[in-house]
């Protein structure tokens, strides 16, 4: 005789997550095999804010033998990556939805997908807003004798650790709506704190992004703003508090 697990015990729990981690494995695996023979299309594409900022002649580097080999495979893996997030999310929403009550799906669900579409958003905007800005100002002020020659790998480098910091700081909004939800702070008290979150942005921007006034004010502004939403927001959203644990009881 088979001896069937019981989904509720921990064992269970631990196969269910296994299985939504394989699935999210192999995803990442087949976009990035549908993409690999893009992979020099990507880099290109990816280089293209900084191209075109380059003074006639300049082109870009590779210091490292193995670089123009790895650097475009590299970045297609994490653009692979980056367009499996849905799943992945969605994998995530399949392993914790049956332990939701009705109303708190109700209000993860828009989160999810809001967190994902912010989080594509602050990519867009890094790329469209952010390199063209920075890539200019950092070329213009180059002294005069000296060639611009990016190394492939240091630029890979430096544009997924500005992507980086700006899809996180896109996800400000959500963040503030689940600490509004849950309690854990009020809208008044959100309000109050503006001048610290403004020093906090500013740090943060410091910390992610290189180390220049440029790219931090870029950073910092958004991170405000999007601060500022999530409090305006939060008004749709009630607080989870005593009187309405009972009527969590159905799912």
């Amino acid at each position: 005789m088979t001896k069937t697990t019981n989904p509720n015990s921990l064992l269970g729990h631990l196969i269910e997550l296994r299985r939504r981690l394989l699935n999210t494995v192999i995803a990442v695996l087949l976009v990035f095999i549908s993409l690999a023979y893009f992979a020099a299309d990507i880099y290109h594409l990816m280089a293209s804010p900084l191209m075109a900022v380059l003074p006639a002649g300049a082109s870009m580097i590779a210091t490292d033998v193995a670089a123009p080999f790895f650097a475009p495979f590299k970045l297609t893996f994490i653009v692979a990556l980056c367009l499996t997030v849905p799943y992945m999310l969605w994998q995530i929403w399949l392993f914790v939805a049956p332990a939701l009550y009705k109303k708190e799906k109700h209000l993860v669900a828009p989160l999810i997908i809001s967190s994902t579409v912010l989080f594509y958003c602050g990519i867009a905007f890094a790329y469209y807003i952010v390199f063209p800005i920075v890539f200019g100002f950092f070329t213009s002020v180059a002294p005069e004798g000296v060639t611009i020659a990016t190394d492939i790998s240091s630029y890979l480098d430096f544009v997924l650790k500005l992507f980086f910091a700006f899809g996180l700081s896109f996800e400000i909004p959500v963040a503030v709506l689940l600490l509004v939800w849950t309690g854990a702070v009020t809208r008044q008290q959100l309000t109050e704190k503006r001048p610290y979150f403004v020093v906090f942005a500013f740090i943060i921007g410091m910390l992610l992004t290189p180390p220049d006034v440029l790219s931090q004010v870029l950073l910092a502004v958004p991170m405000c703003l999007l601060y500022e939403l999530g409090i305006w927001l939060s008004r749709f959203y009630v607080p989870v508090d005593s009187d309405q644990a009972s009527s969590y009881e159905e799912k």
